[in-house]
């Protein structure tokens, strides 16, 4: 007979399958992006990493602050409460229509904000049009990503998958087609992945509302008039906040590695996108796990069943942290034959072989960090995650990278390893949180007054 701790591992898994296989696929987007530019040139790997970088740190906070709908739907889907999901859904809608709309500003003048960075200025103009034509894509992303979560909570995973695998096929055809120009179609190079991510986002979100339909459109037929209220918007608003502002200090760090890469050359920059599309590549697992651990650990607060809160959590830290752990074997173990992989000049090849063994050493910290807050979030715990994002990588990583890539001149390498002491600084507040919740009360959120608890 099965034991408990192997129930809940295998209850963990599989849910949080499906969820990898989402967060993979959304990944291999990118990556098939990278292998295809990367046999152009090392300008066109560039420029399509910093128009990616610059596409993310936009739309990062907006992205994390829909994330509320994890506690939100996941905790209601537990206590049953229907009416909760709806606005749930709704209200995320709606919050996505009103901030794309500056986000999409936001997009619109690389020539003038890269350069401020001290980007090369060979690389500056193809980013720029890269960011420009995925601009417009920005309302159906952000929709896709409520749809998303809305489902995921209610551990409706099987629409998700197939969009995601239908959305890669379709990716790698037009990459290839408008990048090299194949079967008639302009040459467009690095602007031919921008075309084809762009048509892929709109895709998906309206792919979504297709395949996802017999659960959706019951949730979205009728707009419930509490969704307008102001007072609810804003709670939630102010639950997501927080999930927002520690996506955006989280790939802000990161972003700010890849823009002094940039200040080191384009090889630096294209050897560090290399290296960083393979880590996020393996991280995408425990942000899978993550997200299984937010809907379980929500659920189970929404009924009121504090034990199975616990499970929930302990499960989900186990699996991404052994995770990981197999992952920095790999990458400590094969970095020139993964480096080979991605692109054919010599000296990006050898940079990234030698920063492909430094993501190695970070992978546990970044598994362990990425659930513990997934199960804060199902917890309703959004601000110290928060504060702990800024805390390990401004205060610890930053500084670090900073120190040893230049003022002790090791250069790549050394920016590296100030992210290594960043996420082992998140890592371990984190799971002193998750420790110090998992001991205490767990409620279920509140949004609408004078109603069912949400």
């Amino acid at each position: 007979m099965m034991s408990l701790r192997q129930a809940d591992l295998a209850a963990t898994v599989r849910l949080a399958v499906p969820v990898v296989v989402v967060q993979l696929g959304l990944m291999t987007m990118g990556l098939v992006d990278t292998v295809v530019v990367g046999h152009v040139s090392a300008e066109a790997l560039a420029a399509v990493a910093l128009g990616n970088l610059y596409f993310i740190s936009v739309c990062a906070g907006t992205w994390g602050l829909l994330l509320a709908l994890d506690p939100v739907v996941a905790q209601a889907v537990g206590a049953r409460d229907r009416v909760a999901v709806v606005r749930g859904v709704q209200r995320g809608l709606l919050l996505a229509s009103i901030l794309s709309v500056p986000s999409m500003l936001a997009l619109l003048p690389g020539e003038v904000v890269l350069p401020l960075v001290g980007q090369p200025a060979e690389v500056v103009p193809t980013a720029a049009v890269y960011a420009r034509i995925v601009a417009p894509a920005l309302p159906a992303f952000l929709a896709f990503v409520v749809l998303r979560q809305t489902l995921q909570a209610m551990a409706r995973m099987r629409p998700i998958v197939v969009v995601i695998v239908a959305a890669n096929v379709l990716n790698l055809v037009l990459d290839w087609l408008l990048v090299f120009g194949l079967l008639g179609l302009p040459e467009l190079g690095a602007a031919g992945c921008a075309w084809a991510t762009l048509v892929c986002r709109v895709l998906m979100a309206a792919g979504l509302l297709v395949a996802a339909r017999a659960e959706l459109v019951p949730l979205l037929r009728r707009l419930d008039p509490a969704v307008l209220e102001l007072r609810p918007l804003l709670q939630m608003v102010r639950l997501g906040f927080p999930i927002g502002v520690q996506f955006q200090l989280e790939f802000a760090a990161f972003g700010l590695i890849a823009v002094f890469m940039g200040w080191l050359g384009p090889v630096a920059m294209s050897a560090h996108q290399v290296a960083i599309v393979l880590a996020s590549f393996t991280y995408m697992v425990p942000l899978g796990v993550a997200g299984a651990a937010a809907v379980r650990v929500g659920q189970a607060v929404g009924r009121g069943t504090p034990d199975d809160v616990r499970r929930s959590a302990g499960s989900a830290l186990v699996c991404g942290g052994s995770f990981m752990a197999l992952c920095a074997v790999l990458l400590v173990g094969l970095p020139g034959p993964l480096a080979a992989a991605f692109t054919v000049d010599p000296e990006v090849r050898a940079l990234a072989a030698v920063l492909i063994p430094v993501a190695g050493f970070f992978q546990v910290f970044d598994g362990i960090q990425v659930v513990s807050a997934g199960v804060l979030r199902g917890l309703g715990d959004t601000r110290v995650p928060m504060v702990v994002n800024l805390a390990g990588f401004w205060v610890v990583g930053l500084p670090v990278s900073l120190l040893l890539g230049f003022r002790l001149g090791l250069g790549p390498t050394g920016l590296w390893w100030g992210l290594v002491a960043g996420l082992g600084a998140v890592a371990a507040l984190l799971l002193a949180r998750v420790a110090s919740r998992l001991r205490g009360p767990m409620e279920r959120v509140v949004i609408d007054r004078g109603g069912r608890s949400l």
